[in-house]
Parts: structure tokens; sequence; C-alpha cells
């Protein structure tokens, strides 16, 4: 990359453009993605369209306005489809723009509850494993701080099951 290149991701308009955190729920509908600055929670964006249309579209729109430092993704358990693309669409545009990509556990961010994986089923936390039950799903929300994710930088989506 030149360094005019470099300088005008930093300076927008004479001001210092702001480092950021995106954090990215795409294994349930409506997709959510949070924008964080030291941690914080400053910005949201919910998504009832494909992801596969809108996260290219959201991610646009917040590399137009902040520098992104990191990018954390659900990487488990969810969305077969939201899952897969979501991982090509990030792990894409980290490698393109040389920015940090780590992954979480869908379970942290709905307090442990199930997570729908088909019209009858869902993903069920117990006793450490991920087992599938009738149960009714738990929303999803973006944390308020991100500071006590247990993130990794084991980023490959985990299915649980076999896609059919």
């Amino acid at each position: 990359m030149r360094w005019r290149d470099k300088l005008r991701e930093r300076i927008c308009k004479g001001f210092c453009i702001k480092s950021v955190d995106i954090l990215v729920i795409g294994i349930s509908s409506p997709f959510l993605v949070g924008v964080y600055e030291d941690d914080k929670l400053i910005q949201s964006f919910s998504s009832q369209k494909h992801i596969s249309e809108a996260l290219i579209e959201i991610l646009g729109e917040i590399s137009n306005k902040f520098n992104i430092s990191s990018i954390i993704y659900t990487n488990t358990p969810g969305s077969f489809m939201g899952l897969k693309v979501s991982y090509v669409i990030l792990k894409t545009f980290c490698v393109a723009k040389n920015i940090d990509f780590f992954a979480v556990s869908g379970f942290e961010l709905n307090n442990g509850g199930a997570i729908r994986a088909n019209k009858s089923f869902s993903f069920v936390l117990q006793n450490n494993q991920i087992l599938l039950k009738q149960a009714e799903p738990t929303p999803f929300e973006l944390p308020l701080n991100l500071s006590n994710l247990n993130k990794t930088s084991d980023t490959l989506p985990s299915y649980i099951i076999q896609a059919v």
C-alpha cells in the first residue's frame, strides 16, 4: 500500500479517524453488527436482509467512517448459511485490509440460551456440550462492552453437526 493510501485511511477532512472494533452476529435473523471504541459499543446495525447483501454494505459504511482494528464474529452455532457467508466475507475483508480477525461462541451473546438450529430444534449448551433439543431460541444482544468476551484466533466455522 502506498503512503498516500495509508494517509487517506487515517485522515478524513482534517480529523483523525477513530479506531474501532467490530462484532458481527451473523448466525440468526436479524443479524447484528456492533461498532466498539475502547471496547464500548458506540453504534449498532440490525438487518433482516440477506447477510450476503447487507454485510458488505454495512462494512463499507463503517470503514468509510472509522479505522477498523479488528473484527469478531460468531463462529458457532446457528444458521449454517449465515455462518458460512459471514466467515467468507469477513475473512476476505480482514485479509484485504490487514485487520485482526477473531471468533466468539454465539452462546456468549445470548446469555447461554438456546440458539435456533431449524424450525423444530435449537442448539443448547449443557455441561460444556452442544446438543440439539426442542427449545425456544433466545434472542441475541450486542454486549455494551467487549472486554469480557472469550474471543479466539481460531476463526474457522464450527458447524457442530454436519451440514446436509
